[in-house]
This record gives C-alpha cells, sequence and structure tokens, in this order.
C-alpha cells in the first residue's frame, strides 16, 4: 500500500505540478501579498532534529526532506512558509505553513488534497484557526483546535504537521 501511495504521489507531482505550483503561490500571495519575492530550497531535515520532532508530535514526516521558502518584499525577509504532506486515510495531503520571523504562523492552506472523504479540513475556517499559534502551543483537536464530523483523520493527521513544522522552522530560520 505504501508503495502505491508513494507512486501516486510521485504521479501527481510530475502531472500535475503546475497545480501544486499555482497552489502554492496563491497561499503565499494571498498571506504576503502581491508584491512578494520568494526563494525555494529543498532542504534535508538534520536527522537529529527530525527524530527528535517525530517523537515530540508523535508523528513521521513524510520525507527527509521539506520545501522551505524565504519570502521578501524587495528589501528584507518578511516570513517563511514551509511545504510537506501528511497521510490522510490513505493518500497525501500536501499543505503549507506560512510564518513570522518569529516562527509564529501566519496562514496556512491545504495545497493538495486527495481524500474522497474529510475535505473540510480546506475550509478557510478550519486553517485559520492555526494563525498566531507557534512551537509551544499545545495543538490539542477537541481543545485548541477545532475537531470536524467526518474528517476525524484528517483534522489529527494536518494538525500534527502543522505542528511538526512549528517545530522545525525555528531549526530552519537559524
Amino acid at each position: 500500500m505504501k508503495k502505491l501511495t508513494l507512486l501516486f504521489l510521485l504521479l501527481s507531482f510530475t502531472v500535475f505540478p503546475q497545480d501544486i505550483k499555482d497552489n502554492v503561490n496563491q497561499a503565499l500571495k494571498n498571506c504576503f501579498g502581491n508584491n512578494i519575492q520568494f526563494e525555494i530550497e529543498k532542504v534535508r531535515i538534520d536527522k537529529s532534529i527530525k527524530n527528535d520532532i517525530e517523537k515530540t508530535v508523535g508523528q513521521k514526516f513524510f520525507s527527509d526532506e521539506i520545501y522551505f521558502y524565504k519570502i521578501n518584499d524587495n528589501k528584507s525577509i518578511v516570513g517563511y512558509a514551509l511545504l510537506d504532506n501528511v497521510y490522510g486515510k490513505s493518500l497525501p495531503i500536501t499543505f503549507i505553513v506560512m510564518f513570522d520571523l518569529n516562527g509564529k504562523i501566519i496562514c496556512s492552506d491545504i495545497i493538495k488534497y486527495r481524500e474522497p472523504y474529510g475535505g473540510a479540513v480546506q475550509s478557510k475556517e478550519w486553517t485559520s484557526q492555526f494563525k498566531g499559534k507557534d512551537a509551544h502551543s499545545e495543538f490539542i483537536v477537541g481543545k485548541d483546535i477545532s475537531s470536524i464530523s467526518g474528517a476525524t483523520i484528517s483534522v489529527n493527521s494536518v494538525t500534527k504537521g502543522i505542528k511538526k513544522l512549528t517545530l522545525l522552522i525555528k531549526w530552519l530560520m537559524k
């Protein structure tokens, strides 16, 4: 099953890469404004950092690498973004989290949702609740993160994925 999922993900990035790229560009503009530029870097996550974060959050990273965006306004860096994937019930969910210079979440967005059910996690109402959270936030579904009936797996998976990125961003901003 894992090989099938990896094949599907590989095909989706090779067959539909423009779709993901366009969605990422739109998410960045929606969050930071139209007059931004950004640099993209595919970063290998240090093994010890990766293991510590996975143990803390209780979820493995989808890959050993992550897409790291440095956003600037022609003068200086105004924020960062991380693009990652988590598993829903059986397929990957691609999401982006955008941060200020202190590692606080400014915006988050689901870039590509592939599951037949649980798509309510794509709503702006649900993703907006992460705004202002950082590595010290709880990220507990049912407490500070709303649950969604019919999307339990997606809600928990994306919430843990975003928590992982709040821990990882501190390491990447160094």
